[in-house]
């Protein structure tokens, strides 16, 4: 049994959960096996990934609609097979020692977490995905409570919620938006309808300060916030209330918050 798992913490350490961000991407490709190991090993509570449905029906883990930005062939995600996906280099533009990463499926990514651990599965398409998605979750030897569902697109954690109302999903909102500020209100109010466990917010302190933390908590809805490579800005994030911080640098900040 770990430390951690007995209850044992380091009492300098703040009550946040740490969210390696496409897994520990500042050091390894991002959305890889490796960037998800890496982020176990830098003590990561959780690890966050993206995925696509391909065109025969499978879930890649990838972030963009195209490979091109990390594997370097244009192929888009939903018009190729897994097969032809997989044949792709997805680990060598970080870096020599990565060449040879495939681009994971999101059972392999799955079958990494730890006990006591947790994956975030950023849906990038839409509600499409939500049934395979069940599916593979389902078939992962994963608790509900290590599984946690975020999108921007309120259809998909509706659609998720109805499907599985056991596992945990949020909303994922911008407040960087031009134009009209969004107001804690309305996030609610969609939060509420589409029955969201909470909002994953971007972490923009002109927006986002105690006041409006105060109003989301006080609805009874959980409270995340993304991406964070600031050490001030993840301590100011604690003071308003977040609950858990998505950074590509989960061992760095957590040593960080540890002063």
């Amino acid at each position: 049994m770990t430390l951690l798992a007995a209850g044992f913490v380091n009492a300098a350490e703040p009550k946040v959960e740490i969210v390696g961000h496409r897994g520990a991407s500042f050091d390894a490709p991002e959305n890889t096996v490796a960037a998800i190991k890496l982020a176990w090993e830098q003590k990561a509570d959780a690890s966050e990934f993206d995925i696509y449905l391909t065109k025969d029906g499978k879930l890649v883990v990838i972030h963009d609609a195209t490979t091109k930005r990390t594997a370097g062939e244009d192929k888009k995600v939903a018009d190729s097979t897994l097969e032809e996906l997989r044949t792709l280099d997805a680990g060598k533009w970080k870096g020599a020692k990565f060449a040879g990463e495939k681009l994971p499926t999101l059972d392999e990514m799955l079958a990494t977490v730890p006990a006591g651990k947790r994956a975030f599965i950023e849906v990038k398409c839409g509600p499409e995905a939500v049934p395979e998605m069940s599916r593979v979750i389902k078939a992962s030897k994963l608790k509900s409570e290590q599984t946690c569902v975020i999108s921007f697109n309120a259809d998909v954690i509706a659609a998720t919620k109805k499907a599985r109302p056991d596992l945990q999903a949020l909303w994922l909102v911008s407040l960087n938006t031009k134009g009209k500020p969004r107001t804690a209100d309305e996030l609610i109010a969609k939060a509420k309808e589409i029955k969201a466990d909470g909002l994953d917010l971007s972490a923009t302190p002109a927006v986002l300060d105690k006041a409006f933390a105060a109003k989301i908590k006080s609805a009874g809805l959980k409270l995340y916030v993304w991406t964070v490579n600031d050490a001030d800005l993840a301590k100011k994030m604690i003071e308003v209330g977040a609950e858990s911080i998505t950074t590509d640098k989960p061992g760095w900040l957590r040593e960080q918050l540890a002063k």
